[in-house]
Order: C-alpha cells, then sequence, then structure tokens
C-alpha cells in the first residue's frame, strides 16, 4: 500500500473513530476484528475518495441500525417448508472452499424463479447469508488458514436463462443495490458457466458500462469450466454444475447433498439451524412469529440504473428478434 493510500486509510480510520456508540457496535459487526481490511474495502469501493468512502460507511452503519442488520441471523424464515420453497426459487449455494481458502458460492442465475414468496423473504433471505459469510463463515476460514481470509468466490450458472428472465430484474436490482453499497468488495472473481447466447448478447452491452475494476473480477468460462475452476479448487468444492462434461446444469439430476441449491445440502441445513439457535436465545424475549423481516432498499447508483436499463432494452430486442423469427417462419410451407 503507498503512501497516498496508507493516508486515506488513516483519515478515514480517524473520521469512524467518531461516529456515535450503537455505529461502533454495528461496525465490530461488520469488521470482525479487522477493521483496516474494512475500511480498505470501502475506499477501493470510492476509489479512494476518503469523503465518498466515509459518506458510504455511514450510510452503511445507519441502514444497519435503522433495518436492525445485526439481529437479522436471530430471524428464521418459518415455517421451514417456506424456506424450502425459498431455496427452491432462489439457487445459491456454498460447495466447499477454494485452495487458498476463499469460500465458494455457487448461484443459479437462470434457473432462479423467485417465485415461491414475497419479495421481502427473498431479501431476507439473501442478507442472512451475507452475514452468515461475514459473522461464521469467513472468521472460520481465518481461523483454519491462519491469515484473513475476508472474500469469496462465485461461480454463477447461466444455464436456462431465457427473454422471461425480464420479470426478475426488478429484484436483482434490489438485491446487488444492497450488495454494492453495504457490502462491498467481498468478492474476490465472478466465474460465469454455462453461457447461452442470451448472455452473451447483453455481456456485450454491459461490459462496457462496468467499472475497469469490476470487468476485470469477471471471467467467462468455456462450457460448465469444470477444468478452469478445478486450477483454483479441489472436485469435492466444485458446484455441482460444474462437475459433468459439457455444459448444461445439473441441477435437476443431483442428491439433496451433492445439489448445493438444496435445502438439504449440509451448508443450508447448517445455516438454518445456526439461525434457529440464536433465535432460541431472544425467544424469552419476545416469541417467534411468522412473517418476513421488512428492510429498506436503499436507492441504487446511477451506474445500477443504467446496467439494468440496459440489460432491459436488450433482452427486449432479442425478444422482438425472436417474435420476428417466429412470424417469418410460420409463413413458410415445409
Amino acid at each position: 500500500m503507498g503512501t497516498a493510500s496508507q493516508d486515506a486509510l488513516k483519515q478515514l480510520s480517524a473520521l469512524i473513530g467518531q461516529v456515535d456508540e450503537p455505529s461502533k457496535i454495528t461496525f465490530q459487526n461488520i469488521h470482525q476484528g479487522y477493521p483496516t481490511e474494512t475500511l480498505v474495502r470501502f475506499l477501493k469501493a470510492r476509489e479512494w475518495s476518503i469523503s465518498k468512502a466515509h459518506n458510504m460507511l455511514v450510510d452503511c452503519l445507519n441502514w444497519r441500525k435503522q433495518n436492525h442488520i445485526d439481529d437479522i441471523l436471530a430471524k428464521p424464515i418459518i415455517p421451514a417448508d417456506l424456506y424450502r420453497g425459498i431455496r427452491d426459487s432462489q439457487l445459491i449455494g456454498m460447495p466447499g472452499y477454494t485452495k487458498d481458502g476463499h469460500p465458494v458460492y455457487a448461484i443459479g442465475v437462470g434457473l432462479s424463479t423467485y417465485d415461491k414468496a414475497s419479495v421481502n423473504y427473498y431479501v431476507q433471505s439473501h442478507i442472512q447469508m451475507n452475514e452468515y459469510r461475514d459473522r461464521v463463515i469467513l472468521p472460520a476460514a481465518t481461523k483454519k488458514y491462519g491469515r484473513h481470509v475476508g472474500t469469496c468466490v462465485k461461480v454463477l450458472d447461466m444455464s436456462g436463462l431465457k427473454l422471461s428472465s425480464l420479470s426478475q430484474i426488478k429484484l436483482l436490482t434490489i438485491i446487488s443495490t444492497i450488495d454494492d453499497l453495504n457490502y462491498p468488495e467481498k468478492t474476490e472473481t465472478y466465474y460465469i458457466v454455462n453461457v447461452p447466447y442470451v448472455f452473451s448478447a447483453c455481456w456485450k452491452v454491459v461490459k462496457p458500462l462496468l467499472r475497469e475494476r469490476t470487468r476485470r473480477k469477471v471471467q467467462v468460462l468455456q462450457g460448465c469450466g469444470r477444468d478452469e475452476l478445478l486450477k483454483i479448487m479441489d472436485y469435492a468444492s466444485l458446484p455441482h454444475f460444474c462437475k459433468r462434461e459439457g455444459s448444461g446444469s445439473s441441477r435437476h439430476s443431483s442428491s439433496g447433498s451433492d445439489d448445493c441449491f438444496s435445502f438439504d445440502h449440509p451448508f443450508h441445513q447448517q445455516l438454518y439451524s445456526y439461525i434457529k439457535q440464536q433465535a432460541l436465545g431472544r425467544e424469552c424475549i419476545a416469541p417467534l412469529k411468522q412473517g418476513s423481516f421488512h428492510v429498506d432498499v436503499p436507492d441504487p447508483n446511477p451506474e445500477g440504473i443504467k446496467i439494468a436499463k440496459t440489460i432491459e432494452s436488450e433482452m427486449h430486442k432479442l425478444e422482438d428478434r425472436s417474435n420476428g423469427l417466429g412470424r417469418s417462419l410460420s409463413g413458410l410451407n415445409i
């Protein structure tokens, strides 16, 4: 780290030292014993501008306090069947770790339907996944590997991505806004696999809109990406949709224990048990109630809005093109 970066870090640290006591407590939940590394994340997210990073971090602390994010891991989504429905329609899992200790998160972008619960439940589940990663998974990895592990890698499965995915852009924008503003720089690399034409067409127009730092993190792999991913992780840590030859997701052909998206996978069982256990400690204060945990969604940044609109526009173009092709083919006599 250069002298200018060290100075920026010192100044931001001094500014955060002046926040009120509740903000200091929630900041501890964010940094988990690594305040310097956390400040660096916010500085990186704002191109090392001290004032912008300070505003971003203060906004994040306020968002956490106003929405009781520190308590979200004691708010289970009940009954369990509702949570199972969420797991079946918001496809995300953690099959293992890279060789250097980063947790591997698998996300079924193309086959997620988000149609088994309200938006609030999906947002709650997403934040719980983030908080469990930051407060449980990453500290455990840090302890195991004997050095600070503060980021993960994500493998995005695009199998099944269709033009109809357009209807999910609003929810995905909400989730990505929460991540961008409150969990910055938590992903080391995004590996994109099983890429259909729809994604390739959108990626061409979205890629130039991304910041250089974000672009460098994205790697589009051939087919299911198995050979490339095995360079950084063992076979056991590969997401189930990367384990077979050729492209195509094995979402519906894996057993529950192998399918990392499934509620029956060890990761989800541990996560759900952890949340229920945390809730038990609070029951003497207030009994558990069914119902989603409402979270205020921050306004998306202009860059995010532009990207969402570009994807929407590109999807509409593809839809018009495919409809036109359908009409021209329907008139053919075979």
